[in-house]
């Protein structure tokens, strides 16, 4: 598995929740073929009026060249870069001319060339934010750079950049768009693995060592996972997969699932051999006892993330496959080295077995007893409260998710993007493809006029930047043919048409430019860029359907023009539906399944809904926690609950496997049954509950909020339902189960060492110790 694990590197691609079949990912697939990329834009803001000072703006533009020069740099776009048309009369064509060809001279003919800029309207609020001054660079980022590591290395390098120019001018400088944000997730999920790993591991190693007080009890579990989380990134690379925001969590969360067995199995060691003191004995029973009972709560657990193969999104598939593989290969791992290095290892001592007489555990062992014989109905009506409670909760919970959704409100990157936001209207991509239906239809007048009238509306709308098409490139034109006079930025009339027209179909391929990627080679095709705040996908959503929509039906006919709103940003709104939607789903799925399974092992329906009750409900509960701390539903959170629930499951079935283990050596008595299981299993499902809750809340020093909220809501719902099983499950059976069992009756729950005659555990007689004595009573 380590030889499979050398080649798995990191994911550099962008999350895809919509599948490549879907008709909105084909359309925009399509426009990227058609048009070019529209998130491969690194976008590099200054709000200052310093950077308008001579010596200053020289750096700003030896800034733009020196990045314009990094590999993976398709082209930079500046102030100090700007070009303008220039009408050519003798061939009658416009030539490229750049504003800035040579470095200022002195501040006089800065400014001059500044006014030159701020002339070129089809820069403004492009570039150039004419309210205050603030301006942009905007950077295209080679495609396959931007999908591979070596992103990492530009956006450095465009830091780094950035940094010295900081240093030599004392100008701050602000960044944002899609590939630097990856880039910087990127690093950070790398990050946060190594991190995380580390503190899953010493956490529960610490937890593991109060509990048992012996190293060997800490040091060869840990060696069990470690096993296994060579298997997990060697799975990885045997499937091809990459290592993701998700696929990164898994090493971690199979230390903190994979502990939980050898808690159960050592306690179990520890409780049967402080009863005979027969150390091969005690493990031959741990494994005749709980082997298979914690096979079945293994699987259970690999079936919440199993579950996840069942969506068309492929890194929850991934995720899906490699969790619950390495799930069960946990438990294969740790039957067969456990009671292997235990049975090699010198016997327990009397230390190691002290922690069976925890007082404290067994007063709140005994407490429990005492709560389910005497108050279970007081314990049912506390339950309904909870659940009453947790109603509006549920009622408040809105599945909402930004596009940097995941990165803390004080960082760095969201405090640049609100300043894009407030500068720019955002740099989110969005785009309208408008199809003429017919060959040159784009530069038609008429349609000109309307798609000009369609802009002018979108400009006006708060969280969308001015738009750039065709029509502000003739517009340019007329400019530029009338001398670059500011007050022509204005499509041509009629008359104006055809000579401006003839001017810029006399450009040769190489000087159309930009253009070129506004149109389609047959001018049939038109496309509408705009940039767009990140409003969150709620808002979003609306803009879209309710605002925009609307007044496209209302400015052009179906009959003469193919109308769609598309680019990666209304993607990532449907896809973040799409993915609620497939985990919701998942959930289900994973609800059916585990209650089959239930229904196996049980072969009885009361005893199946006793079961689940006390699993489902804190899955309610927490969506009512949601509700109430304004938590959202968005993919990270949905995926809690498919999760927990297949892990709660293990301790009802711990529970219930033990429970009807006692009914039987009990005489099917239930109190005694009930009680007997809560002191005997209570501590290992309280054990196993700590470090899973210990386990999981550290995600919540992650700096991604999807994270936080995994670890958060993953551990406050395992509480609850440690909660449920050692206290609600116990009152249902006292109240609902009349102990009834045919005793040839062995469903597959039944242990195999349930207290029944084992030849192998006859003990050898010594005839000597016995003796005869007389009865009395007999003789009288």
């Amino acid at each position: 598995m380590a030889y499979m694990a050398r080649d798995v590197t990191m994911s550099y691609s962008m999350f895809k929740a919509v599948p490549d079949d879907d008709p909105d990912a084909q359309f925009y697939n399509n426009f990227r073929n058609e048009f070019g990329e529209d998130g491969n834009i690194v976008a590099i803001a200054i709000y200052d009026s310093a950077i308008y000072e001579h010596k200053n703006f020289n750096r700003y533009k030896q800034l733009s060249e020196e990045v314009k020069t990094t590999n993976g740099v398709i082209n930079v776009i500046s102030l100090p870069l700007l070009h303008r048309l220039t009408k050519n009369q003798g061939v009658q064509k416009f030539d490229l001319e750049s504003i800035f060809k040579d470095i200022p001279k002195n501040q006089i003919e800065l400014d001059s060339l500044l006014q030159v800029a701020s002339d070129q309207k089809f820069y403004s609020g492009q570039i150039i934010n004419p309210n205050n001054g603030s301006t942009l660079t905007l950077i295209s980022i080679n495609e396959e750079i931007l999908n591979s590591e070596k992103r990492v290395g530009l956006t450095n390098s465009i830091l780094e950049a950035g940094s010295r120019f900081t240093d030599d001018t004392g100008i701050s400088v602000h960044y944002a768009g899609h590939p630097f944000v990856r880039s910087v997730m990127a690093g950070k999920v790398k990050d946060e693995l190594v991190m995380f790993l580390a503190l899953s591991i010493l956490v529960t190693g610490l937890i593991m060592l109060l509990f048992f007080r012996s190293m060997s009890a800490v040091i060869f579990p840990m060696i069990i996972i470690a096993v296994v989380v060579v298997w997990v990134i060697g799975t990885l690379g045997i499937f091809g997969y990459k290592i993701t925001i998700l696929t990164g969590l898994i090493p971690p969360i199979i230390v903190v699932i994979g502990i939980p067995n050898s808690i159960y199995l050592l306690n179990m060691y520890h409780l049967e051999f402080g009863i005979h003191g027969n150390k091969m004995k005690a493990i031959s029973r741990v494994v005749r006892k709980i082997g298979f009972v914690t096979l079945i709560t293994n699987v259970t657990t690999s079936i919440g993330f199993l579950v996840l193969v069942t969506t068309s999104i492929i890194e929850l598939k991934e995720f899906g496959v490699v969790a619950g593989l390495n799930i069960m290969a946990t438990f294969l791992v740790s039957i067969i080295l456990i009671p292997s290095v235990f049975s090699w290892l010198p016997a327990p001592s009397a230390r190691h077995l002290r922690h069976l007489k925890f007082k404290p555990l067994k007063s709140i062992l005994d407490g429990m007893d005492v709560l389910v014989h005497r108050h279970r109905y007081k314990v049912f009506g506390v339950t309904i409260l909870l659940l009453i409670l947790s109603v509006p909760g549920m009622r408040k919970i809105e599945s909402v998710q930004y596009i940097i959704d995941d990165i803390p409100k004080d960082d760095v990157i969201k405090k640049d993007l609100s300043f894009f936001e407030e500068n720019f209207s955002g740099i989110m991509p969005l785009e309208i493809v408008i199809d003429t239906k017919k060959r040159r239809g784009v530069i038609d007048l008429k349609n000109l006029a309307k798609v000009e009238e369609f802009e002018s509306f979108l400009e006006d709308q708060k969280d969308i930047s001015k738009p750039i098409s065709i029509v502000s490139f003739v517009k340019a034109a007329k400019q530029a043919f009338y001398n670059n006079n500011p007050d022509r930025y204005e499509l041509p009339n009629k008359r104006e048409r055809s000579y401006i027209l003839r001017y810029l179909r006399n450009q040769q391929d190489d000087e159309k430019g930009l253009m070129n990627s506004f149109v389609d080679s047959t001018y049939q095709k038109m496309r509408i860029s705009l940039k767009v705040a990140d409003i969150g996908s709620i808002k979003m959503d609306s803009l879209v359907h309710q605002v925009i929509e609307p007044k496209i039906e209302e400015l052009f006919s179906s009959k003469d023009f193919d109308i769609k709103v598309t680019g990666s940003t209304p993607l990532f709104v449907k896809g973040n539906k799409f993915l609620i939607q497939n985990l919701q789903f998942s959930l289900l799925l994973a609800f059916v399944v585990i209650s089959i399974i239930m229904a196996l092992l049980f072969v009885n329906i009361r005893m199946i809904i006793i079961s689940l009750i006390p699993n489902f409900i804190p899955l309610l509960i927490t969506a009512g926690i949601m509700g109430y701390m304004g938590i959202h539903l968005k993919p990270s959170t949905a995926l809690v609950f498919s999760i927990v629930f297949g892990i709660s499951v293990d301790d009802s079935i711990h529970y219930l496997a033990k429970y009807r283990m006692e009914l039987f050596a009990s005489n099917f008595f239930v109190p005694l049954a009930i009680s007997k299981s809560i002191k005997e299993t209570g501590a290992s499902m309280i054990y196993t509950s700590i470090v899973l809750f210990a386990g999981f809340i550290i995600f919540t020093g992650s700096d991604f909020g999807g994270t936080i909220a995994l670890g958060l809501l993953t551990s406050i719902t395992l509480l609850i339902a440690m909660a449920t099983n050692l206290i609600l499950l116990p009152s249902l059976l006292m109240t609902f189960d009349d102990g009834k069992r045919k005793k040839d009756a062995h469903p597959p729950i039944e242990q195999f060492d349930d207290g029944f005659y084992h030849e192998d555990e006859d003990e050898e007689i010594d005839l000597r110790f016995i003796k005869v004595e007389e009865n009395n009573s007999t003789k009288e």
